[in-house]
């Protein structure tokens, strides 16, 4: 399959060194003309992010009775501890979006849940939880969704080692109000999707995240001393109406950035720059 052929949100790529290829998970299992989607996760394998193979179910939530049977979105697949974790989000009739973590030995084998339940508060409607470790604690960082409350905010929550649980109490880092250049979504919504964070060597704690300005999704910056710090944030980029990216380095060293666009059902496509 061509890069172009493979309809995705949130692409989401993991550099393999040693096997010399490339898998990208997503948002995939998608319903036509709609964001709503079905009950699995598939990665794709490629050797040069414009060829890929035809894809593998990675997790199917009706093999093992999962709780959750729609809305498999925006899966992230960290390395840690020797092994592959899967943040998605997921949800069901009779209960709020969440993130659940899952785990496998490899990046393209059967993944399985961790925990019975999600990580993320029970009572809270919550999307695109992400992985970041810092000083050695194991922190998730998550959405708190506008369909809740408003103005979409953004948390982070410390995990046991394992990932398996909490380990403390989710404190917030920002509102999407917060960035002066982030525009309502529809009426008086603002939106946080998306958080990606990472460090370039200047100390600090840095995102990637995205919300809308002029209509249109696009990817926003903000940055810290810490977790815990004070948050600044940045003008935004990529605002051609692509967004929900992630940054990765190719097999020969370079910087990119991954993103899906445009942000209109049926035409998202992967999208890969070199930053």
């Amino acid at each position: 399959m061509k890069r172009e052929d493979i309809r995705i949100r949130d692409p989401f790529i993991v550099t393999d060194k040693e096997h010399n290829c490339y898998y990208m998970y997503g948002t995939t299992d998608l319903e036509y003309g709609s964001l709503r989607a079905g009950h699995t996760f598939t990665v794709y394998k490629s050797y040069d992010l414009e060829n890929f193979d035809d894809g593998k179910i990675i997790f199917d939530g009706s093999e093992i009775g999962f709780w959750a049977d729609r809305d498999y979105w925006a899966p992230e697949v960290h390395i840690y501890n020797g092994k592959y974790y899967l943040f998605g989000s997921f949800k069901s009739e009779d209960h709020r979006r969440a993130t659940q973590i899952l785990v496998c030995d490899t990046p393209d084998g059967k993944f399985k849940p961790i925990s019975q339940k999600p990580v993320t508060p029970e009572d809270w409607e919550c999307l695109d939880g992400t992985l970041w470790v810092e000083n050695g604690t194991p922190y998730i960082v998550f959405c708190h969704e506008w369909v809740q409350v408003t103005d979409g905010e953004m948390w982070a929550m410390p995990l046991t080692e394992d990932l398996s649980a909490p380990a403390g109490e989710p404190f917030m880092l920002f509102r999407a109000s917060d960035n002066p250049y982030v525009e309502m979504a529809s009426k008086e919504n603002y939106v946080t999707d998306g958080p990606f964070l990472y460090n370039d060597g200047d100390g600090k704690t840095k995102m990637i995240w995205s919300s809308f300005r002029g209509g249109k999704y696009a990817i926003f910056h903000a940055e810290s001393d810490s977790i815990h710090g004070q948050w600044t944030h940045g003008a935004p980029h990529f605002d051609f109406d692509g967004g929900h990216a992630m940054l990765f380095e190719t097999l020969d060293g370079k910087k990119m950035i991954s993103l899906h666009s445009p942000n209109k059902a049926n035409y998202e496509r992967a999208q890969f720059y070199e930053i």
